[in-house]
């Protein structure tokens, strides 16, 4: 489940909604997709694609967090070059970036699980407990739709939860949950998601964040403003995605 959850981001989908994150070559060996083989297979970007294109603040701060986090943790040695030293700095932050992309993967997953009545290890019950109390709270009781995914207008995705009245997207981080704000790209793929399985205007889209360590839960609600306007640059990134990529949108 959590594997299958890692390929989620930033692939492609068939033009009727299926995942498309990988495929079979000549010799029967499973690849991850491939822009050329999107264009053999005729397939659509997913939104996370798409919004990749833009520069994202709140990712590249992250960043730049992990290499001065290792840098502070990182003691040149006597015989280093300083070149060598930076490299080795790079590349340790590297390593921190990949463990913390694995927790968040694995914690996503296990809160997906949890909603899907998967059965989850138990050191995801926290989470998903978190979760689901921090939403049945904001939310109420309602008959979520899980991980369904759809392809329309030219792009595809995969939406964590919904129902007629709220769409949610989780997503995890180390850092207290007090004043976590969301950014463009988070505006854009709640846009493109609701447009994306046809909710209408009403409903009320929003991210629930949950603390990789404390277990903590918090919704940040989009307005509709923001809805509207991370709708408008989605749409003109996908233009240029499509242009840059020459794939050839229908």
């Amino acid at each position: 489940m959590t594997e299958e959850h890692a390929k989620e981001s930033g692939h492609f989908y068939t033009k009727d909604g299926k995942a498309a994150y990988t495929y079979l070559n000549k010799k029967g060996e499973t690849k991850n997709t491939t822009l050329r083989q999107a264009r053999t297979m005729n397939l659509v970007p997913s939104v996370t694609h798409i919004i990749a294109c833009a520069a994202r603040p709140g990712l590249q701060r992250w960043l730049q967090e992990q290499v001065l986090l290792s840098a502070l943790t990182s003691t040149r040695k006597d015989d280093e070059s300083e070149q060598d030293y930076i490299n080795r700095i790079i590349l340790e932050a590297g390593e921190q970036s990949k463990k913390a992309r694995e927790t968040g993967t694995a914690i996503h997953s296990w809160v997906q699980g949890g909603f899907e009545r998967e059965q989850i290890h138990s050191d995801g019950v926290r989470y998903f407990e978190s979760a689901r109390d921090t939403i049945l709270k904001e939310c109420g009781e309602q008959k979520w739709v899980c991980e369904e995914s759809f392809a329309w207008y030219g792009y595809g995705g995969k939406v964590d939860i919904h129902c007629d009245d709220f769409l949610l997207d989780f997503k995890t981080t180390s850092k207290p949950l007090d004043g976590i704000k969301m950014w463009d790209e988070h505006y854009q793929q709640l846009a493109a998601y609701k447009a994306g399985i046809g909710l209408d205007d009403g409903t009320r889209c929003g991210i629930c964040w949950i603390n990789t360590d404390t277990a903590e839960s918090k919704i940040t609600w989009a307005e509709p403003k923001d809805l509207d306007k991370g709708w408008n640059c989605f749409k003109h990134l996908k233009a240029y995605w499509y242009s840059k990529t020459q794939l050839g949108e229908e």
